[in-house]
């Protein structure tokens, strides 16, 4: 009953705040713009001059309250989507989500069709007969005594 009470209040509070980005949460949502290919925060140039204005604005934008999707939106407009360090999944962009799950998908289902159709053939085959072919089976017969009759 306790619990029920409790879990009632928590419901009742309503949704709980996110906690507000930091920095180097902001700083690895950008792609640094001097050409390296690593995220704002990750660039290993010396006094970079990308990533270094870049974390200075990030820095005056969290202190102002801005959220990170507001930060995020600002370099976007700045920049274009190519500063996002990963795509959004809105027009064409959504093509590099699914292309990688539906080719391994359709590999998948392509194996498992070849795989069922020639396992399907194996057991259609007609089984040989318990004795063998008798015809193949005299022929050793004599082939076996022709052998013994030049070894003695």
């Amino acid at each position: 009953m306790i619990r029920v009470a409790l879990l009632l209040a928590v419901l009742a509070a309503g949704p709980v705040a996110a906690a507000p980005a930091t920095q180097q949460e902001v700083e690895e949502s950008l792609t640094c713009q001097c050409g390296c290919g690593l995220t704002v925060h990750s660039c290993n140039h010396i006094q970079c001059s990308s990533a270094e204005p870049i974390k200075d604005e990030i820095r005056r934008r969290l202190t102002a309250g801005e959220d990170k999707e507001t930060i995020l939106a600002y370099f976007s407009g700045k920049y274009g989507e190519k500063v996002l360090s990963s795509p959004t999944m809105r027009g064409f962009n959504w093509f590099a989500w699914v292309t990688p799950f539906a080719v391994v998908l359709a590999a998948g289902v392509a194996i498992v069709v070849v795989v069922r159709r020639r396992v399907q053939v194996r057991d259609d085959a007609p089984a040989p007969p318990p004795g063998g072919d008798p015809a193949l089976r005299e022929r050793l017969e004599r082939e076996l005594a022709d052998l013994d009759r030049d070894d003695a």
